[in-house]
C-alpha cells in the first residue's frame, strides 16, 4: 500500500511516518508539505531506520490540481495538515473524489460535524475515513468505547487529557512552529477555548462557552475538577452511545494555566486577540494578561487526584449505578507517551493506519474511532510501542486500567 503523510514533517506527521513505515503492508511512503525541504529533511532522518521506502514531494493543500494529483497516486492518506478548521473538509473532500482512503487527527469540532455528513458520498465512493485518530480525539474515543462496555445504560460520559499536570506543560516547541510562529496545534487551541464548543447536556447535543468546570469524584482514589474545551468527543460518542446526561471533553489542568487561558478567552471573544496572536501571547506571556490572570486564579479548583489521561462513564450495570473509570496505566512508559503530545498523537494514527490496512477497520464512510477502530487490539498494539507496560508488576498487558465503582 502507498501512503500519502500530508504534513509529514511536522512532529505528530513524524511519528506516524515512523512508525508507519515498520507496517509490512505498506510498501511506500510518499512525505508531502508546502515546504519541500521539510519533507526532504524528514526522509533524510528515517532513511536508515528500515522499513518502507520513504520520498519527498511539495504538496500545498490549498492548491487543488496539486493535492487531487497527491491524493490519486496513493492508497491512504494520513493528514496531519491544521488547523482542522480550515483544512480538514478540504483535504477529506478530495480524498473521497480520488477514491483514496483517509485518516487524519482531527480536533476541531465543528469541521468533525462537516466531515461526519460526507459518510454517504464516502460510501457511494468506497472510502473508508476516520476522522480524529490521534490522544485527543482517539485515544480518549476508545477509552470511552472501553468503559461503556460495562454499562446497560449510559447516563454521563466524558473525556480528558492533561495541560500542565504529570510533567505534560505546553512548552514553546509546541506552541511555536520552527519559524517562530504560533504552530497550527497552538492555534487550534485558541479557537476551541474561546467562542462556543460543544457539550452534552440532558442528552442534547448544546453549545456552552468553554473552560467551565466539571467537578467529578471517579474512584475512592481519583477526584478534582477539570475543564471543558472544545474537542470532538461530545460530538461523535453522543452519535455513537448516546448518553442521556451530560458528556463534554475536559482539560486536566493547574489553576494558574486555566485562568491564563480564560483571560485570552475573554480577549479573543472581545475582538481584542485572534487566533494567531493569542497563540502567540501564550508562548510569550505578557505582564498585563499575566496579573489579570494572577486575580482571575483566586477561587478556582484544581484536579487534585485526578488521572491525567481517561475516560468515565456513569450509568447502570445489572441495575446497579456505578462509574467506570478508565485510564492509562502511569508507568514510566506510558507517562512519557502522555507527555509527549507528538508522540502520543502520531503513534495512534499509526496504529488507526494498521486496522484499516489489515481490512478490520475498512468499512466505507466517515468514520470516528470508536465506531471503526477495534478497542482491545489497538491498545496491544499501542503497549508494544511504549516500554514496560508488559513487565510484571506494573499494569495490565495492554496498558488500560479499568476501575468501577458503585455510585449513589
Amino acid at each position: 500500500m502507498r501512503i500519502l503523510a500530508l504534513g509529514g514533517p511536522g512532529a505528530m506527521g513524524a511519528v506516524a511516518v515512523r512508525v508507519a513505515a515498520g507496517l509490512p503492508e505498506v510498501t511506500e511512503i510518499v512525505v508531502a508539505d508546502k515546504r519541500l525541504e521539510a519533507a526532504r529533511g524528514l526522509v533524510r532522518r528515517l532513511a536508515g531506520a528500515g522499513g518502507a521506502p520513504l520520498r519527498a514531494l511539495q504538496v500545498d493543500v490549498t492548491d487543488d490540481t496539486a493535492l487531487r494529483a497527491a491524493l490519486a497516486d496513493a492508497d491512504v492518506v494520513l493528514n496531519t495538515v491544521g488547523p482542522y478548521y480550515r483544512f480538514g473538509l478540504t483535504v477529506l473532500r478530495a480524498a473521497i473524489a480520488t477514491g483514496t482512503h483517509y485518516l487524519d487527527i482531527c480536533d476541531d469540532w465543528e469541521p468533525t460535524l462537516r466531515m461526519l455528513d460526507l459518510d454517504e458520498k464516502a460510501r457511494s465512493a468506497g472510502v473508508c475515513a476516520v476522522v480524529g485518530m490521534g490522544a485527543s480525539p482517539g485515544v480518549s474515543n476508545l477509552l470511552a468505547a472501553r468503559a461503556v462496555q460495562h454499562l446497560d445504560h449510559i447516563q454521563d460520559l466524558y473525556t480528558a487529557w492533561p495541560v500542565d499536570v504529570s510533567g505534560s506543560e505546553q512548552d514553546d516547541e509546541q506552541i511555536l512552529d520552527p519559524d517562530g510562529r504560533p504552530s497550527a496545534a497552538a492555534v487550534h487551541w485558541m479557537e476551541q477555548i474561546s467562542g462556543k464548543v460543544a457539550v452534552v447536556s440532558d442528552g442534547q447535543l448544546v453549545h456552552r462557552r468553554p473552560l467551565l468546570p466539571v467537578t467529578l469524584t471517579l474512584s475512592a482514589e481519583h477526584s478534582g475538577t477539570a475543564y471543558t474545551v472544545g474537542h470532538p468527543e461530545p460530538v461523535t460518542l453522543h452519535r455513537s452511545y448516546r448518553p442521556t446526561g451530560e458528556a463534554a471533553n475536559l482539560m486536566v489542568i493547574t489553576p494558574g494555566t486555566l485562568a491564563y487561558l480564560d483571560v485570552l478567552r475573554r480577549d479573543i471573544d472581545a475582538g481584542k486577540l485572534t487566533n494567531e496572536t493569542a497563540a502567540a501571547d501564550l508562548a510569550k506571556p505578557s505582564l498585563s494578561r499575566g496579573l489579570r490572570a494572577a486575580v482571575g486564579t483566586m477561587g478556582l479548583k484544581g484536579p487534585q487526584s485526578l488521572p491525567p489521561f481517561f475516560a468515565a462513564a456513569t450509568g447502570t450495570s445489572n441495575g446497579r449505578p456505578v462509574t467506570v473509570l478508565t485510564r492509562l496505566a502511569e508507568t514510566s512508559g506510558m507517562s512519557a507517551l502522555i507527555n509527549d503530545m507528538a508522540e502520543a498523537t502520531g503513534i495512534p494514527l499509526a496504529l488507526g493506519l494498521a486496522q484499516l490496512l489489515n481490512g478490520t477497520g475498512g468499512r466505507p464512510g466517515v468514520h470516528p474511532p470508536e465506531t471503526v477502530i477495534e478497542p482491545e487490539r489497538f491498545f496491544l498494539d499501542l503497549a508494544r510501542h511504549v516500554p514496560h507496560l508488559s513487565e510484571p508488576n506494573h499494569a495490565p498487558h495492554d496498558g488500560v486500567i479499568t476501575d468501577i465503582t458503585p455510585t449513589r
